[in-house]
């Protein structure tokens, strides 16, 4: 659906979260208004999963019909997009500046892991499309406004931010699957108690994870897989690794290489005698300006 400009024109919910119509249209069920549906419908996802939102559970949740809520949002895509926005929220405030974009990068990229884990649920919401919601579209310029004074062209700028997002969600995602096998784990060592001879496991994570390394020794042997049994000798299995320190050891190597790019470009620039503007970059190689398709938000 397009407007008479050619614009693209956007579903009643997201229009109203913009500011581009009313929030709260005058409707047949008194208080309810397109807030309070995406509060309730969060609310069902934090408390059931994101599998239980549907306009009838949410419907349901706040006492009204289905065929009400469809006067605020047209369809549950749209209801999810409005979901993750008001989950999400806008970004926290980058750090004071003058340190330069690695730890504003840093800062961004450990802020959307820390919003991913508290709400989970929004790590299987499918992605229907490049965010267009106003709170991603913030956390998309505060990336970008990260790599402000480098000399990336702004095509390079979007790739970079979509991959630091990219792993942010990633890692999030990994964690949250980990801790929910840990939650398993919990729940059948629970249900092992009623058994007095079995000995109870202080953490089923650590204990899945050795698990784990006492059935790769029993599948493989040094001799066809050497390079995994000097890991496995090393103990590096057998004892779970703080999920923090691990992010942030891969966050710290993702952007070695991104400040590996960010000199290139500086030593183009330098060699060619350029003096861009801000966001320019004439240094860059033909072609960089080409942005990724789906740029990043939490």
């Amino acid at each position: 659906m397009e407007n008479d400009d050619g614009t693209t024109a956007l579903p009643p919910g997201l229009a109203a979260a913009w500011g581009l119509r009313e929030r709260s249209p005058k409707g047949p069920r008194r208080g309810l208004s397109l807030d309070r549906i995406v509060a309730a419908a969060v609310e069902v996802a934090a408390a059931e999963g994101i599998g239980a939102v549907s306009m009838g559970r949410v419907a349901k949740h706040l006492g009204a019909s289905p065929m009400a809520l469809y006067r605020y949002v047209t369809a549950k895509d749209e209801l999810l997009l409005l979901m993750v926005d008001a989950a999400t929220g806008p970004p926290a405030p980058p750090p004071a500046p003058g340190g330069g974009w690695r730890p504003e990068l840093t800062h961004w990229a450990t802020a959307q892991r820390a919003v991913l884990l508290r709400n989970p649920w929004v790590l299987r919401v499918p992605i229907s499309g490049p965010p267009v919601a106003p709170n991603a579209i913030a956390w998309m310029e505060q990336g970008l406004a990260a790599l402000r004074d480098t000399a990336l062209a702004p095509g390079d700028k979007a790739s970079v931010i979509l991959l630091v997002s990219s792993y942010a969600w990633s890692e999030a995602s990994l964690h949250t699957d980990i801790a929910e096998a840990g939650r398993k784990a919990a729940a059948s060592q629970a249900d092992a108690a009623t058994d007095p001879t079995a000995a109870p496991t202080a953490d089923p994570s650590a204990e899945a994870l050795r698990g784990y390394a006492d059935l790769l020794r029993a599948l493989t042997s040094a001799g066809t897989h050497p390079h995994l049994h000097t890991v496995l000798d090393s103990g590096a299995f057998d004892t779970a690794d703080d999920p923090d320190a691990d992010f942030r050891f891969g966050l710290d190597r993702l952007l070695d290489g991104i400040e590996t790019l960010v000199r290139t470009r500086e030593r183009s620039r330098a060699e060619s005698g350029s003096a861009p503007g801000p966001g320019s970059d004439p240094g860059s190689e033909a072609g960089s300006e080409q942005g990724p398709d789906t740029p990043p938000g939490p």
